[in-house]
C-alpha cells in the first residue's frame, strides 16, 4: 500500500520555489520563508501563481514523481507538472477504447454515479441519527428517499446523458437539505444551493476549495497508476479538464469533502471573519483562513478508516490512490467490476 506522505501548500502568491540540494525553498524576494526536504513530499500546490518555480525544481519533481501544481488564488487549476507515468501503454489504450464505446463507458459512469448517490444519502442518514433533535429530520429523510429512488434508476440506466440527468436531480435533493447539516453560525453560513466560478457565499467558497483539493489528489492518484486523468467515462472530454479525475472524485465528494467542510463550520474552526468579499461579489477565504483550511485538510487525510472493499485500515488520504488502483485493475480485466467506494 502506498505510504501517505505530505503535500506542501504554498498560499503566498508572491513567492518563488527553488531547489537547493534535495530541499525545496519557498522564497519571497531574497528571503527564504521555508525549507522542506523533497523526501517528505508527494505533492506541491502553489496558490496565486505569479512568479513560479525554478527549472531545476521542476526537473527534480518529475524525477521523483512529485506533482507540482499551480492554481490561481481562488483555487482554479492552471497547470501541473508530473513525472513519467508508472503505467503502460496497454492500460491507457484500453481506457481510450472504453471511453469511445458508449455501452462500456456507461457501465463505469453508472458505477461512479451510484457511488456518489449512495454516499450522499448516507451523509444525510447519519445526520438524522447523530443530530435527530437539532435538524428537520422529516425533511432530510424525504430527500434521502428521493436519492434512493435515483439510485434505483441508476442501476437500469444505459444512456450516459440520462445518467447525468439522474445525478443532477439527486444532487438537487441532497443540497436542498444541506443547510440542515449546518449547526453553528447558521445565519452567516446559510446555504441556498450550489454556485461557483466564483462562489458567492461562504459555504460555496469552502466547498469549491475542498473540491479543488480533492480533484488534485484524484488526478495525481490516476497518473500514479498509469491512467490518463483527462479521459473520463462520465464527464465529457474537454480541453484542460481532468475528466477521469472528476469521475473518480464523485464517490468521495460527500463523505470526504462535504463532511470536512461541515466539520470546520460545526466545530467553529472556520468563522465569519475568515472570509472576504471582492468587488465582483465573489466570496473568498482570507490567507490565514486558507492556512487553517489546508492544515485541517492534511490532518483529515491522516484519519484512519476501514476500506469497504479491501477491508483494510488505511488513511483517508490513501483512498484516492486505492480507488485509482482498483480502477486500473478493472480496466485491465483483473477485476470483474469496479468496486466503488461505498461509505456509511
Amino acid at each position: 500500500m502506498k505510504k501517505l506522505l505530505n503535500t506542501l501548500y504554498v498560499t503566498k502568491p508572491e513567492t518563488f520555489l527553488a531547489l537547493e540540494n534535495e530541499t525545496v525553498l519557498v522564497k519571497e524576494n531574497d528571503e527564504i520563508l521555508l525549507r522542506v526536504p523533497l523526501l517528505n513530499l508527494e505533492g506541491i500546490v502553489h496558490f496565486g501563481y505569479t512568479i513560479g518555480a525554478s527549472p531545476a525544481l521542476m526537473a527534480e519533481c518529475t524525477k521523483r514523481n512529485i506533482a507540482l501544481t499551480f492554481l490561481t488564488e481562488n483555487g482554479k487549476f492552471l497547470a501541473s507538472i508530473i513525472g513519467e507515468s508508472k503505467g503502460n501503454v496497454t492500460l491507457r489504450k484500453e481506457q481510450y477504447r472504453i471511453s469511445d464505446d458508449t455501452q462500456r463507458n456507461c457501465v463505469y459512469a453508472r458505477i461512479f454515479v451510484f457511488g456518489k448517490l449512495h454516499n450522499a444519502k448516507w451523509v444525510l442518514e447519519r445526520a438524522t441519527r447523530d443530530y435527530e433533535l437539532r435538524i428537520d429530520t422529516e425533511a432530510v429523510k424525504k430527500e434521502s428517499a428521493q436519492i434512493s429512488e435515483a439510485m434505483k434508476q441508476t442501476l437500469d440506466c444505459t444512456d450516459v446523458d440520462y445518467l447525468r440527468a439522474i445525478e443532477g436531480n439527486a444532487a438537487q435533493s441532497y443540497f436542498r437539505v444541506f443547510n440542515e447539516l449546518i449547526l453553528q453560525n447558521k445565519e452567516f453560513f446559510k446555504f441556498d444551493g450550489r454556485n461557483r466560478r466564483p462562489p458567492t457565499d461562504p459555504i460555496n467558497a469552502l466547498l469549491s476549495f475542498a473540491y479543488v483539493l480533492l480533484a488534485a489528489d484524484c488526478r495525481h492518484a490516476l497518473e500514479t497508476v498509469g491512467l490518463d486523468a483527462f479521459v473520463g467515462f462520465m464527464h465529457k472530454d474537454r480541453p484542460g479538464r481532468a475528466s477521469l479525475a472528476l469521475d473518480l472524485m464523485e464517490e468521495l465528494r460527500a463523505p470526504f469533502a462535504d463532511r470536512f467542510v461541515l466539520s470546520l463550520i460545526n466545530r467553529q474552526e472556520i468563522n465569519p471573519k475568515d472570509f472576504r468579499i471582492t468587488e465582483s461579489g465573489a466570496v473568498l477565504l482570507t490567507d490565514d483562513a486558507k492556512k487553517k483550511f489546508l492544515s485541517a485538510w492534511q490532518n483529515k487525510k491522516k484519519e484512519v478508516i476501514t476500506h469497504p472493499f479491501l477491508e483494510e485500515k488505511i488513511e483517508w488520504g490513501i483512498v484516492p490512490h486505492a480507488q485509482a488502483l482498483l480502477l486500473a485493475r478493472t480496466i485491465r480485466g483483473d477485476l470483474e467490476a469496479y468496486p466503488v467506494f461505498l461509505w456509511k
